[in-house]
């Protein structure tokens, strides 16, 4: 017995959906579980004996494939910022404080700015390798740098 992935897709997807989350506590991971787990239903030659045989068959590959998630070596090694800063060591108090700030700042102005910064590539360099304009890596450099004025003089106000 075969049943079509759509119809499959519309009875078990939440289910599928709160079994991966339980396992990966994640709602990514569990949404790429669902889909991972309804490819290879749709890849797979199997006949099934009936509609149970079929969900019980989908919800063992969802709960394995989400094991399988956690397993992963960036699963097994992820660290929050926090933990992260405690690993790094920096001349200066200032210059943990700046880097705490880089670090806060939206992924867009973030990313330019420690290319930029500490990793030292040049403004072509960072438009070649973020697929930018160069007028747009240096807009989000000026843009930047002017969050973290504001945010650094924030701190230094509060200090006073």
């Amino acid at each position: 017995m075969r049943q079509s992935v759509q119809e499959l897709f519309e009875g078990y997807q939440s289910n599928l959906y709160a079994v991966a989350f339980n396992i990966c506590k994640n709602a990514e991971d569990a949404e790429d579980v669902v889909q991972d787990t309804f490819m290879q239903y749709y890849s797979c030659k199997k006949e099934f004996d009936s509609g149970q045989h079929i969900r019980a068959w989908l919800i063992r590959v969802a709960i394995n494939k989400a094991k399988n998630v956690n397993r992963t070596f960036w699963r097994r090694n992820k660290m929050s910022l926090e933990d992260y800063m405690e690993t790094l060591t920096f001349e200066t108090p200032e210059s943990e404080e700046l880097f705490a700030a880089v670090m806060h700042l939206p992924d867009k102005y973030r990313i330019v700015i420690h290319l930029f910064y500490y990793e030292d590539y040049t403004v072509r360099e960072i438009a070649e390798i973020l697929k930018l304009s160069e007028s747009n890596v240096k807009t989000r450099l000026s843009r930047g740098r002017a969050l973290l004025k504001e945010k650094l003089q924030e701190g230094w106000e509060n200090d006073e």
